[in-house]
């Protein structure tokens, strides 16, 4: 049966209500300790009402410690779960799912005259490891209670676990490096304890189809971690990959950058496929879901120049973003489009 882009897609603990999802974006104004500016719950706000499928809430750190990068939001203490509960209903308001991208920057560990460094993977201990580990399902227990209906574990991008799977960063030699199985078991220990904690939670990743660098993860192994991770019971799979925000996309020209691994991981796998990356024209969208076993497009800068750009495809007021690709929201306060 033909797949159409304005169609709801029942899917484990989850119903999208059309196949255009608003991927994950950073909008970086979130108070010091993770606390939602205001702001925030506008922009969710708009999002929500501007006809996507579901929504995904933007880079949510796990960990109190990680200060990586400037104004994350996160889910680290349980104080923070009236916030949340806030932004997820405001998001349900929208006629949308909320799924909130679960993501570490880096590991910081405390020294013992107070200071505190960063320890890549090689340099952790196992119990450290563990506490990562902990640090997502316990993220994904305050995530369920105040009210998503979804989690991402942000597995991409050279963040924290996007690195721990990459051969480039761990060349461990125990359980938890050495060999494809063993750098990716800290994802699967975080898949199998949130759904051992959150069984009706839908639980997707995102991850690299390639780092894009000599050493690092290649489409090759990342299709074997996917596969993985769909026996461990992962619900969908969000195709990214370094170097993401590509220039210069042109609609009919060169969208969709990572079509191929996407394409071909939908072949392999039997639960969802959502990609991402210079999707620009609905014909373009819809040409995919026609080819392809792709389930589900998502949508990062299109939405900051027009959040209710799926209300006007499906109502046939335009059928190209007006996103030009400029890469100056990145530059700009909450990474807001510069031309609205």
């Amino acid at each position: 049966m033909a797949k159409q882009i304005f169609e709801s897609l029942s899917m484990n603990h989850m119903t999208v209500k059309n196949r255009l999802i608003r991927s994950a974006t950073w909008e970086g104004i979130a108070e010091f300790d993770g606390s939602i500016a205001d702001e925030a719950y506008e922009i969710y706000r708009e999002l929500s009402h501007g006809g996507v499928g579901a929504v995904i809430v933007g880079f949510t750190d796990v960990s109190q410690d990680d200060y990586y990068i400037h104004g994350m939001m996160r889910l680290s203490r349980d104080d923070l779960i009236p916030q949340y509960k806030k932004l997820t209903d405001i998001i349900h308001e929208g006629g949308c799912p909320a799924i909130v991208q679960l993501a570490m920057g880096a590991y910081y560990r405390k020294l013992p005259n107070g200071l505190v460094e960063q320890a890549e993977p090689d340099k952790m201990t196992e119990d450290e490891i563990r506490q990562v580990i902990s640090m997502f399902i316990d993220a994904a227990m305050r995530a369920k209670k105040a009210g998503f209906d979804g989690v991402q574990i942000h597995a991409a991008h050279f963040f924290f676990l996007s690195r721990f799977i990459s051969p480039r960063v761990n060349h461990r030699k125990d359980i938890y490096g050495g060999n494809t199985l063993n750098r990716s078991r800290i994802l699967i220990e975080i898949l199998r304890g949130i759904k051992e904690k959150c069984e009706d939670l839908h639980v997707m990743i995102k991850i690299n189809c390639s780092d894009f660098m000599f050493g690092g993860l290649d489409e090759t192994e990342s299709l074997e971690i996917c596969r993985i991770l769909a026996d461990n019971g992962i619900d969908s799979i969000e195709v990214s990959g370094n170097g993401t925000s590509v220039e210069g996309i042109k609609p009919h020209v060169n969208e969709a950058y990572f079509l191929s691994f996407a394409s071909e991981l939908a072949d392999k796998i039997s639960v969802p496929v959502i990609l991402v990356g210079g999707l620009r024209s609905i014909e373009t969208m819809q040409n995919i879901l026609d080819n392809t076993n792709i389930q589900l497009l998502s949508l990062s800068r299109p939405l900051l120049r027009e959040p209710d750009l799926p209300d006007k495809f499906m109502r046939g007021t335009c059928t190209e973003s007006k996103c030009i690709s400029c890469n100056a929201c990145y530059g700009s306060h909450a990474h807001r489009c510069v031309f609205r």
